[in-house]
């Protein structure tokens, strides 16, 4: 049988303050357990909560970075609930009043296609603790640290379609609070995960299907695999005759299955109430504007601009484009050697490659921006063949040298001396006369591999140091007569 997927994501992003959404306790991951939090995270009497003005202007950031709505005046609720790392009782969020509306985000998928994704709206709110389970002897420990920390949560429309939409959708998310430096958006410290919301349904009905809430998956592997693997569970349920059970579950990627972590009665099962203590935010224009101004180049205008300034598909751009970091490290390596495609093909396939082999981000690059242009233009000069640059290239990143260094300490300026270059081939061409026989003997159109092993000869007597356009150049006129 066929089944429609229908997703919608509830992302948790924390915000990159210093300090707390409602106190002055500090936010620094990696604290030891209980030092970070203050009388106030833990609503103890005759405390008061403040709001973080940072936290403020990053959501305010965020809204208009996707085009939404900013609420001229929204409002704080308490959301009750128990939880053993919630010893207040309540989490301080927002409900009917967010301060972020309708706004949208587009994603690219691998295939070419576009999609443009609804956010019904983004709120601020304060986390809760973290309950631990290891290391207890059938205990819980709880770490309240991260109390109070400053959340926005980003609520999409339930408008995607497949586990490869909703990873799109979350590393443009991702991307975007990354651009605007709102986050680090480190999904393994938790400062971006995601709950999934997941139902199936008959293609081209109306009527959604009963769904269920995956939460707190942390990682885009995760995300793509809890949904294949929730997808084929609800599937084999409504297949049987069965009925799906609208339920809270986690992903358990050990065993990569969804387990039943809590039922849910109704759509909201939390009780919510006026916050008493925090009057309504009201948000005038002058302020809008303020934060407007901040804006920088965000992910789609700078993929576009890579795509018509600097001539590069559309993946190459959204590749450079990821993060604001890698995307300024290109800009930097064109800068230097003033070759676009060059430069994006050096960064896409060998640094980064390099760099995921190591596991490092672009910031921890142990081959500078300027350094990787100064090796692209000892290419266009024709001092190295391309080759001969990926050898320089890694003695680089082994802490070397710049190219030209390296290139004179190791001897691998190119041969370029045609002389030389002609003793070199008739040497080649000598040593293999019946190679040759056969080679002239043999149709044109299939000599091509055929001439492949006299430049093969010509540049292993060489030691790869002739210059490869002369080499065939010569090759080809002695052996064809041309």
């Amino acid at each position: 049988m066929e089944w429609e997927t229908v997703i919608g994501l509830e992302v948790h992003v924390q915000l990159a303050t210093r300090t707390k959404i409602f106190s002055g306790a500090s936010t620094r991951f990696g604290a030891p357990p209980n030092t970070q939090a203050c009388a106030v995270d833990l609503a103890m009497p005759g405390t008061l909560p403040v709001l973080n003005g940072e936290a403020l202007r990053m959501a305010v950031k965020f809204g208009l970075a996707i085009g939404a709505d900013i609420a001229e005046i929204s409002v704080f609720d308490r959301k009750n609930y128990f939880y053993p790392d919630l010893p207040k009782g309540y989490q301080i969020s927002q409900l009917d009043h967010p301060i972020v509306s309708r706004g949208a985000v587009r994603i690219d998928l691998p295939d070419g296609a576009s999609k443009t994704i609804a956010v019904t709206r983004a709120h601020l709110e304060e986390d809760a603790g973290k309950s631990l389970h290891e290391d207890f002897h059938g205990l819980t420990g709880i770490d309240l640290n991260r109390a109070g920390t400053p959340l926005l949560e980003i609520v999409s429309e339930p408008e995607i379609r497949s586990a490869q939409e909703a990873v799109a959708y979350l590393k443009q998310i991702h991307s975007i609070i990354r651009y605007l430096g709102i986050s680090d958006g480190n999904m393994a410290e938790g400062s971006m995960r995601c709950d999934v919301n997941i139902s199936l349904r008959r293609p081209g009905a109306a009527e959604l299907g009963t769904r269920t809430e995956i939460k707190n998956v942390n990682s885009f592997r995760f995300v793509e695999k809890a949904i294949l693997a929730e997808r084929e569970r609800q599937a084999e349920i409504l297949e049987s005759g069965g009925a799906v059970v609208q339920e809270t579950r986690l992903y358990d990627p050990n065993r990569n299955e969804t387990r039943a972590m809590r039922s849910k009665e109704v759509a909201h099962d939390y009780r919510y109430f006026p916050e008493p203590d925090l009057l309504p935010v009201r948000i005038d224009a002058d302020f809008i504007a303020r934060v407007r101004a901040e804006l920088p180049e965000l992910p789609a205008a700078k993929a576009a601009r890579f795509r018509t300034e600097h001539g590069l598909t559309a993946y190459d751009a959204s590749v450079l484009c990821a993060s604001r970091e890698l995307a300024d490290y290109f800009e930097q390596v064109v800068a230097a050697c003033g070759d676009a495609k060059a430069a994006c093909n050096w960064v896409t396939v060998e640094l980064l490659g390099l760099l995921n082999r190591e596991n490092l981000e672009i910031g921890q690059s142990r081959v500078a921006a300027g350094q990787l242009g100064g090796l692209i233009r000892r290419i266009q000069d024709q001092t190295i063949s391309g080759k001969i640059a990926k050898t320089v290239f890694e003695a680089m990143w082994a802490g070397e040298g710049d190219a030209d260094a390296i290139i004179a300490a190791r001897g691998l300026r190119q041969v370029a001396d045609s002389g030389a270059i002609e003793q070199l081939v008739d040497a080649a061409l000598a040593a293999n006369a019946e190679q040759v026989e056969r080679y002239r003997a043999t149709e044109p159109a299939k000599r091509v591999k055929m001439f492949g092993f006299f430049v093969g000869q010509v540049m292993q007597a060489s030691k790869g140091k002739a210059n490869p356009q002369q080499v065939n150049e010569l090759l080809r006129r002695k052996l064809d007569g041309e």
